[in-house]
């Protein structure tokens, strides 16, 4: 089928949207248009939510993952923060399913002298941000968290942060955007994106067409992949791998009630008593094999911030590729060169944090044809030359 075989759109109604991509973004974007009123397709290659989705560890660190250079993003991530408890809440009531949101904060600790200069550091440029940590003693870390590392020299709590279970809020989303009207097509890959005269006219499925009048771009580390659109409509969007693990904990009497940052690691604690251990950073490509080392780094880091996991059993172990950019920031909003072309990748390390504010900011611009003020400094234009941009 062409786009001429479709029949005309009536004035005035919703556009059909179609979203590459079933990872927490697209989901997120798709249930917001499809409770709009639009008619959305969700394209997952494999299934929903298990790609990037699945591997994060879900923390919500606005304040403490804050670092000198990223100054710009930290104003969308407080925002998006900000969001996460009533796009929780909206989220459990449209599903009936729970997603694990905690709010204990979060706690970066220090065990040696570097340790603690660095942390120092940190916490006087993450203060003058205005961000509202507090530093404690090792004897302040240890009342809050017992079996941390006895040599703990000091910590910094931020009350702010906190985290959510990714898996469960993915399963969430699947199931709030079909009660919303939205379809999910899992197992299917779109192999491109259709344009004609400059704008898209749908997707690629095989031998067919899937008519669009907007399509979104939401397919995390793969984004840069898609055939059918012109090199400069391609978000500058590469795979940086993480390799990860979890142990098993006692639910009733757990090692760690806060996640907690170590030297090298972090530890996000479950409430049915898993353990996240994460996470590597690797230029490697697409490649998923978890290696010695890898592994090795991570239960090191994990032992000395915590002896206590040295008796638990591994449940799990995995890699995941996070959509970097070139300036580690998302690309969000329209694409250069093709019209009804909409970006939402490139979130990096910050998917499952910044996954509210860009489901509405995507959904807003989609449906009213505005840039979200709030995203308007992570065009894909700022990658342009500035020639081109000029």
């Amino acid at each position: 089928m062409t786009i001429s075989d479709s029949p005309s759109k009536p004035p005035h109604s919703r556009p059909r949207v179609a979203i590459i991509g079933g990872g927490i973004v697209g989901l997120s974007i798709g249930w917001r248009l499809a409770a709009a009123g639009c008619a959305v397709d969700v394209f997952e290659r494999a299934k929903a939510g298990q790609a990037a989705s699945r591997a994060a560890a879900g923390m919500l660190a606005a304040g403490v993952e804050a670092e000198p250079g990223e100054q710009p993003l930290l104003p969308l991530c407080l925002e998006s923060q900000r969001l996460w408890p009533d796009f929780a809440a909206e989220l459990e009531a449209a599903s009936g399913l729970e997603v694990g949101l905690r709010r204990e904060g979060t706690m970066v600790v220090a065990l040696t002298r570097d340790d603690l200069n660095i942390l120092r550091s940190n916490y006087e440029f993450q203060r003058k941000l205005g961000l509202p940590l507090e530093w404690l003693t090792g004897a302040q870390a240890k009342e809050r968290e017992p079996f941390l590392n006895p040599r703990v020299a000091a910590a910094v709590y931020s009350p702010n942060d906190g985290q959510v279970d990714n898996r469960k809020a993915c399963g969430a989303l699947v199931v709030a955007l079909a009660k919303a009207g939205g379809r999910l097509h899992e197992g299917v890959e779109v192999t491109g994106v259709e344009v004609t005269n400059g704008r898209v006219a749908g997707v690629v499925l095989g031998d067919g067409l899937h008519q669009a009048d907007v399509v979104v771009l939401a397919a995390g580390a793969w984004s840069r992949q898609m055939a059918g659109l012109p090199p400069a409509s391609l978000p500058p969007v590469r795979p940086v791998k993480g390799q990860m693990l979890s142990v098993s904990m006692d639910p009733a009497d757990p090692l760690l009630r806060h996640v907690v940052w170590g030297p090298k690691c972090y530890l996000v604690p479950r409430a049915d008593g898993t353990l996240i251990v994460g996470a590597t950073t690797e230029e490697k490509g697409f490649d998923a094999s978890l290696t010695a080392g890898g592994v090795l780094a991570l239960l090191e880091a994990a032992w000395r911030t915590l002896p206590g996991i040295e008796e638990r059993p591994i449940t799990e172990m995995w890699t995941g590729f996070r959509p970097g950019s070139r300036d580690d920031a998302p690309i969000l909003g329209p694409a250069l060169g093709v019209d009804g072309l909409v970006l939402a990748t490139g979130h990096h390390r910050n998917g499952i944090l910044l996954a509210p504010i860009t489901a509405d900011a995507i959904a807003g611009y989609v449906l009213a044809g505005q840039v979200d003020p709030r995203i308007a400094g992570f065009g894909a234009d700022r990658f342009a030359p500035r020639e081109a941009a000029a």
